[in-house]
């Protein structure tokens, strides 16, 4: 019975303390994955992420195919519409509560992908890959990208995987593997 008790006071413990650890992850935004990814020499992700369509993704909510799109859907303004932010925007995408320094105006940022960097972001844990999926990140793949990449979304092209994932890599080639 002491056993039993000790045990179901140990696993209480274990979740307790994996739960609080992941409510501690928050979402930083972009500007502060900038300082460690912008620089040529470790893959310049930054600079790539913004010359990319996710970083203008809460922009082309209004664009005018978007808006035509709304009023046709009774939709008054796709910018605010749930249905288009749960994909247009990380920020819109997580719990409020985890939301630090992350803004909407980011589109698809950086956690979008790579889950709330808040825990990960240092340089110390970034070194391990290990360490690093530990604390938060989260290494993408196709089942991450068609969630939104999928016919749900009203301008949906087909989706492959490879080929849109060469068109957006961000390799750091200073990455030990």
């Amino acid at each position: 019975m002491i056993m039993k008790k000790l045990f179901l006071i140990i696993f209480a413990v274990l979740i307790a303390g994996s739960v609080a650890s992941a409510q501690n992850f928050k979402y930083i935004g972009a500007d502060k994955c900038k300082p460690c990814h912008n620089k040529p020499a470790t893959g310049d992700q930054y600079n790539k992420w913004l010359k990319d369509p996710h970083s203008r993704a809460m922009k082309s909510l209004s664009s005018p195919e978007s808006i035509e799109w709304g009023k046709k859907n009774g939709v008054a303004d796709p910018s605010k519409e749930a249905k288009c932010l749960k994909c247009h925007s990380t920020y819109d995408q997580v719990d409020p509560k985890l939301r630090a320094t992350i803004l909407q105006s980011e589109g698809v940022s950086c956690e979008s992908c790579h889950g709330p960097g808040s825990s990960y972001k240092s340089p110390a844990v970034m070194k391990s890959r290990e360490q690093s999926i530990k604390m938060g990140l989260i290494v993408p793949d196709k089942n991450l990208c068609i969630k939104c990449h999928n016919k749900e979304n009203p301008f949906h092209k087909e989706f492959n995987y490879e080929t849109f994932w060469a068109k957006i890599a961000h390799p750091n080639p200073e990455a030990k593997k």
